[in-house]
């Protein structure tokens, strides 16, 4: 394998492949072969907290003045037909691999508390939506992301099917439907540009396109844009969202929310915009349109959920509108935004689904009506909740302001109508949450089962924590990501 020069970047060891490896070939036997509950869970939080580890040395040596792509990896695959093993990351993905890291310890906790049967299969399915998760953000080949990239749909499938709710055969054959059809036209996409290009080599194929036709350019975008699309999801394309995280347990929902949907956005980064430059510009009016009514739709919706997970999940829908707005502003700033508002989205939303997993364990309802004056009982989760809740609707200071703030800026600087329409969604956010949070925390007491409940635990607290910090540190030193990306965004639109 080689390395990339790029200055204190350079490691001679091949740790991206020891951190996409490393859960399967110790984490899974461990799995497979523990004796008990508790081995099993520990087998596979080990094998994710050292995969954590590694995202975070790699996220710190990584050369935040340096362009292209850093730790980079090749070997032959199959080289009968151009395809190799080759993996590196650039300011686009490294935050992406670092998230992915990070929640994956956390989401193996929230297993360990929720689920009890079939917990070796359930924590085998884990790290194996890991490790595909993290190729798909660290694939340098066409063939090798789009396995990977199908490898996350059967873990999250049986994720959703075997630990879900009542209707989770519904919401998990909608969910595989809806996304395995949008890989479907991915593939016809990456045929079409090997056909062009003459090769697989994502970090080749944009300087290849540079003379493209636009017909030529106009096909791949729209295949490109119902696979990544239909993952965000952008309106309106969303529908499987709702009941995929309804339905799913409460780790599924973490993942899903945390890191599946990034995956959409990241495409978007990764592929439209520097393979189908001419495409983009013919589209930006109609993806902007998409991405607001992404966002006023999603609020409006969420507003007058009945279930509180269905609340959260639709705020999801809202929130990623302001990531994909700032994708096709395509300015610096406005992909700063994005790549911030999928970092923050990427760790708020998860945790508020854990929030709602902790009151479905103790009360086995979701139901606002059912709920209320949580307070009383659950101080420490009630002052918990109330800060993710802050954060998720944009509160300064905290990681949810940050990549909204970026991103309607942007908005603005692309027109003042459409950065009104955006900054009407933030309203909206404050909105739903505010008065989801007065009816479900606040108030009297609705549910005798209530009386009975006790507070967060120690391992609930934990988990709360490691995500709340990663969102202060955003909220209040936002230069230290930004400077991980700003070379790569700035290179994406053509600026110095």
């Amino acid at each position: 394998m080689s390395g990339m020069t790029t200055g204190e970047a350079a490691l001679d060891f091949p740790f991206l492949s020891l951190g996409l490896w490393l859960p399967l070939v110790v984490g899974l036997p461990l799995v497979l072969l523990a004796k008990n509950r508790n081995a099993i869970a520990l087998g596979a939080l080990g094998a994710t907290v050292l995969q954590a580890a590694i995202t975070i040395l790699l996220t710190i040596r990584f050369d935040r003045q340096a362009s292209g792509y850093q730790f980079v990896e090749s070997a032959d695959w199959i080289p009968a037909l151009g395809i190799s093993y080759k993996l590196g990351v650039d300011g686009i993905s490294i935050l992406m691999v670092l998230l992915t890291g990070i929640l994956g310890p956390l989401v193996v906790g929230a297993g360990w508390l929720t689920i009890h049967r079939r917990e070796r299969e359930f924590f085998a399915a884990l790290i194996v939506l890991q490790t595909a998760m993290l190729g798909v953000f660290i694939a340098l080949d066409f063939i090798l992301f789009y396995v990977f990239w199908e490898l996350v749909l059967i873990p999250m499938y049986l994720l959703i099917g075997i630990w879900g709710h009542e209707r989770r055969i519904y919401a998990t054959i909608k969910f595989f439907l809806y996304t395995f059809a949008g890989s479907v036209l991915m593939l016809v996409a990456i045929l079409a540009l090997r056909l062009h290009t003459g090769t697989f080599d994502i970090e080749a194929i944009p300087a290849e396109m540079a003379d493209a036709s636009r017909v030529l350019q106009l096909w791949v975008f729209v295949a490109f844009f119902f696979a990544f699309a239909i993952k965000v999801p952008m309106f309106p394309f969303h529908t499987w969202l709702p009941d995929a995280h309804v339905e799913a347990p409460t780790a599924g929902s973490m993942v899903l929310a945390g890191v599946l949907l990034k995956m959409g956005a990241y495409g978007f980064l990764r592929f439209v915009l520097p393979m189908t430059p001419d495409a983009v510009d013919e589209t930006r009016g109609l993806m902007i349109i998409l991405s607001l009514a992404a966002i006023i739709y999603g609020a409006l919706v969420a507003m007058v959920q009945p279930d509180l997970k269905k609340l959260v999940a639709y705020s999801s829908v809202s929130h990623m509108g302001f990531v994909t707005l700032g994708i096709f502003t395509a300015t610096a700033t406005g992909l700063d935004g994005a790549i911030l508002q999928m970092l923050s989205h990427g760790l708020v939303s998860p945790a508020l689904f854990f929030a709602v997993g902790v009151v479905y364990e103790r009360t086995h309802t979701r139901q606002i009506n059912e709920l209320g004056g949580l307070a009383s009982r659950m101080p420490i989760y009630a002052a918990i909740f109330g800060f993710f809740m802050l954060a998720s609707l944009g509160l300064p200071m905290l990681s949810g302001f940050v990549g909204e703030f970026l991103v309607l800026v942007s908005a603005f600087e692309y027109a003042v109508p459409v950065g009104s329409i955006a900054a009407l969604g933030v309203i909206l956010a404050a909105a739903y949450m505010l008065w989801m949070y007065q009816r479900v925390v606040l108030g009297n007491v609705r549910n005798q089962a209530i009386l009975q409940i006790t507070d967060v635990g120690r391992i609930e607290i934990a988990t709360f924590i490691g995500l709340a910090v990663l969102v202060v540190w955003i909220g209040i030193l936002p230069d230290t990501f930004v400077q991980l990306i700003s070379t790569a965004t700035s290179s994406l639109v053509g600026q110095p």
